[in-house]
C-alpha cells in the first residue's frame, strides 16, 4: 500500500475521534458553556446529521475538483473548525462548528476511498478501504480513551486542540504525496478487474459510462444491487451503533461490571472492531461471500447469545470482542462491495458509502434507546441489534432470490 493511503487513514483517524470523542466530553462542555446535558448531546445528533448530509452534497461541490485540491480543503475546514470550537465561548459557534466539521468529514472520506482504492490498484479495493475504516476503529481504540483522559486532566477544549494537531501532519503529506488526478475519472480498466466481471459478462461497464460528470454517476448509482449493497452496510452498521452506543449500561447494569470496566470493554470492542476491519480487507476483493454468508449469520447469532447471556461476566467479555470483530468485518467488507458496485460512479459511490454508514449509526442508537424507553431494559439494544442484522440477511435473499429468478426468465 502506498504511504499516502496510511496518511489518509491518520486523517480518517483524527475525524473518528472527533465524531466519537463527546461521550465523554459532555458534561464538562454542558458546565462550561451554560448548557444543559441534553443540549449539549445535541451536538454529537449534528454530527450525525451532517454526516449523512454532506456526503453526497460535498461529493458534488467538490466534482470538478482534483482529488488533491479535494482533500486539502475538506481537511483544512476540519482542522479549522476543531480551533474554533477550542477557543469559543459560545455554544451557538460550537454548534455550527460541529456541523461544518461533519460536512468536511463526509467530503473528506467519501473523496478520500475513492483516492485510496485508485492508488491501491485494481482487485485491492479492499485492503485500501480497510485502512481507512481501520482509522475509525481505532479511534475506538484509542482516539475516544485518550480524548476522555485529555477532557478529565486538561479540560475538554484539549481534546479538540489534540484532533486538530493530528490532522496537521495528514495535511502535509497531502500535499506532497497524492496526485492531482480528477476527482471523476473514468475507469476502463475496472470491468476487467472485477471479481464478477469474470464470470458474469452482465456486469460489464454499461454505455451510460460515457456520459459526463455527476449525470453519469447519479445513473450508475440507480443499479439496484448497489443500492440494495448500500441499505445492507446500513442495516449491519446500525446494529452495531445499536448496542456500542448503550454498551456502557449494558456491562454496568446488566453483566455487573464496575465503572471502571467500561473504558476495558470499550477498548476490546474496539480492538475487535480493528480485526475485523482487517479480515475483511483481506477478503473484501476476491472472496466476499465466503465472508457475508456465515460471517452475516454468525452476527445475528452472536448479537442473540449476547442478549441472552448478557448477564454473565465472562460471557460478556468474550462476545464484545466476537461481535465487534464480525460487525466490522461484514460491515467493511459490504462497503467494499459497494464500491465494486459503483465502479463507474467512483467519487459518488463512496459518498453515498458514506452516507449509509452513518444512516446506520444514527439510526441504530435511535432505535436502541426508543427500546430502552419503553421499558424492554438494558438487554433490548442486544434484541435491535439482532433484528437490524436479521433484516439484512432477509433484504439480501430476497435480492439473491429476485436475481435469479430474472436470469431465469
Amino acid at each position: 500500500m502506498p504511504i499516502a493511503i496510511y496518511m489518509l487513514g491518520l486523517a480518517v483517524f483524527a475525524q473518528g475521534t472527533s465524531e466519537f470523542m463527546l461521550s465523554g466530553l459532555v458534561p464538562g462542555i454542558a458546565r462550561d458553556l451554560h448548557v444543559s446535558v441534553p443540549a449539549a448531546g445535541a451536538l454529537t445528533s449534528a454530527f450525525a446529521v451532517g454526516m449523512i448530509v454532506g456526503a453526497p452534497l460535498t461529493a458534488v461541490l467538490g466534482f470538478r475538483w482534483p482529488r488533491r485540491r479535494a482533500l486539502l480543503v475538506f481537511l483544512t475546514v476540519f482542522v479549522v473548525v476543531h480551533v474554533v470550537g477550542a477557543v469559543t465561548t459560545s455554544f451557538g459557534v460550537l454548534l455550527a462548528a460541529r456541523v461544518a466539521g461533519a460536512l468536511a468529514n463526509a467530503g473528506f472520506l467519501a473523496v478520500g476511498l475513492a483516492t485510496a482504492t485508485a492508488m491501491a490498484g485494481p482487485g485491492a479495493k479492499g485492503r485500501a478501504a480497510s485502512v481507512l475504516l481501520g482509522g475509525i476503529t481505532l479511534a475506538c481504540v484509542a482516539g475516544v480513551p485518550a480524548g476522555a483522559v485529555l477532557g478529565q486532566v486538561w479540560g475538554w477544549r484539549s481534546a479538540f486542540w489534540a484532533v486538530a494537531i493530528v490532522s496537521v501532519p495528514a495535511v502535509i503529506a497531502i500535499a506532497v504525496a497524492i496526485p492531482t488526478t480528477p476527482t471523476v475519472t473514468p475507469l476502463p480498466s475496472e470491468t476487467a478487474t472485477r471479481p464478477e466481471a469474470a464470470t458474469n459478462p452482465g456486469t460489464a461497464m454499461p454505455s451510460e459510462a460515457a456520459v459526463p460528470g455527476a449525470r453519469r454517476e447519479l445513473r450508475a448509482l440507480r443499479r439496484p444491487r448497489l443500492l440494495v449493497t448500500l441499505v445492507l452496510g446500513a442495516l449491519v452498521n446500525g446494529a452495531t451503533f445499536c448496542t456500542f452506543t448503550f454498551l456502557a449500561p449494558v456491562v454496568t447494569e446488566v453483566a455487573g461490571y464496575g465503572p471502571r470496566w467500561v473504558p476495558v470493554l470499550l477498548a476490546i470492542f474496539g480492538l475487535g472492531s480493528f480485526a475485523g476491519v482487517t479480515i475483511g480487507g483481506r477478503m473484501a476483493d476476491r472472496r466476499p461471500m465466503r465472508l457475508l454468508v456465515p460471517g452475516g449469520l454468525a452476527l445475528t447469532a452472536g448479537w442473540v447469545a449476547f442478549g441472552m447471556v448478557a448477564g454473565d461476566p465472562a460471557a460478556v467479555l468474550v462476545l464484545v470482542f466476537v461481535q465487534g470483530t464480525l460487525s466490522f468485518a461484514v460491515g467493511s467488507t459490504l462497503i467494499t462491495r459497494a464500491l465494486y458496485e459503483a465502479y463507474d460512479a467512483p467519487s459518488l459511490g463512496g459518498s453515498f458509502a458514506t452516507a449509509a454508514l452513518n444512516v446506520g449509526a444514527t439510526a441504530g442508537p435511535l432505535l436502541g434507546g426508543a427500546a430502552i424507553g419503553a421499558g424492554l431494559g438494558y438487554r433490548s439494544p442486544l434484541w435491535v441489534s439482532a433484528l437490524l442484522v436479521a433484516l439484512a440477511l432477509a433484504v439480501a435473499g430476497a435480492e439473491r432470490k429476485g436475481t435469479r429468478t430474472t436470469a431465469k426468465a
